[in-house]
């Protein structure tokens, strides 16, 4: 039987595909920073709209509520990932190696 330095062996053929389809800069970090900058864009967004309703500047409460109701659920969202983070990570803490 011939065998092969470790050099010679080869990734499958599916691992390498799925390799070359990695983008850098795509990790965990980046995609939580995304989204809180998205939440956070949203909560500006609902106060500009409220303060320009209270101020006059427009009358349209059907967008002023929608963004409103837009920015609380993607807060209510933020706030469910962080508590299975939170989660999550107790569970890996209480593990016994």
């Amino acid at each position: 039987m011939k065998t092969l330095p470790l050099s010679q062996i080869q990734q499958p053929l599916s691992l390498e595909k799925s390799m070359k389809g990695q983008v850098e800069g795509t990790g965990f970090g980046d995609v939580l920073k995304k989204s809180l900058e998205s939440v956070n864009a949203n909560i500006q967004e609902a106060s500009q709209m409220t303060e320009g309703l209270v101020s006059g500047q427009h009358s349209n409460i059907h967008e002023t509520m929608i963004a409103m109701e837009k920015s609380t659920i993607s807060f209510r969202m933020l706030t469910k990932v962080q508590q299975k983070v939170i989660a999550a990570y107790q569970d890996v803490m209480r593990m016994q190696v």
